[in-house]
């Protein structure tokens, strides 16, 4: 039997973002390959739907490492103690085909070579989410390298430098045009901000590009093959 998909992120903070993650949620179901179901919500929906999905599931953050604290927070209060056919993974991080991409999506916003980046995470993270921090450290420093240019992290709100910050370090730096990566997954309104942000070109969202959704997929399979050890 194949583990049905749950596919977890908040999705109360506003309608723009709940319709695209229940369009990524689409575009994985239409590959025919798992069954899905959708808790984008409240702690208490999400402990809901996992308690009434019959059969084996696996868990999946429809978000990425370090974009995304209300949802990081919406998972980490997930108990699957009691169901020895489920299990968890991890959002997804500093992994090359998620990375390729960001460079996809800067190349489309018209990023050119020796352009300065900002890649604008979420920002917020507690030290308990250590390991979220050092993927967004080592996606940076992956950017750097393939894209041979400067990339500095900004953060949507709470953290210091902000977005805007750390586009204007950039500029003082000598660095005329500057993009901003967002290592965002969907699209809300959050990301509308960053047009605010003095960057000359802001990427689009991730998902739910077939890249993204192959990725959740492969990690929907190795979980699925855990559960059958």
């Amino acid at each position: 039997m194949v583990p049905t998909m749950v596919l977890v992120a908040d999705g109360t903070r506003d309608a723009r973002r709940r319709d695209a993650l229940h369009g990524l949620a689409e575009a994985v179901s239409d590959r025919r390959e798992v069954p899905v179901c959708t808790a984008f919500g409240t702690r208490a929906e999400l402990r809901d739907i996992v308690q009434s999905t019959a059969g084996p599931l696996v868990v999946v953050p429809a978000f990425l490492a370090g974009s995304d604290t209300a949802s990081t927070e919406l998972l980490a209060g997930l108990d699957l103690g009691g169901r020895f056919d489920a299990c968890m993974t991890a959002p997804l991080g500093a992994v090359p085909s998620i990375v390729g991409q960001l460079i996809a999506r800067l190349h489309a916003a018209d990023w050119r070579p020796g352009d300065g980046i900002v890649l604008a995470v979420d920002g917020g993270l507690e030290l308990s989410n250590d390991t979220e921090h050092r993927q967004v450290l080592d996606v940076a420093r992956m950017l750097s390298r393939r894209l041979q240019t400067p990339v500095q992290i900004g953060y949507l709100r709470e953290w210091a430098p902000s977005v805007t910050d750390a586009v204007a370090r950039l500029r003082r730096n000598g660095h005329e045009r500057v993009a901003v990566a967002a290592w965002q997954l969907v699209d809300g309104a959050e990301l509308a901000e960053l047009q605010d942000s003095g960057a000359t070109t802001v990427t689009a969202p991730l998902g739910p590009s077939p890249v993204v959704v192959e990725t959740l997929l492969a990690q929907h399979r190795a979980a699925t093959a855990r559960l059958a050890a």
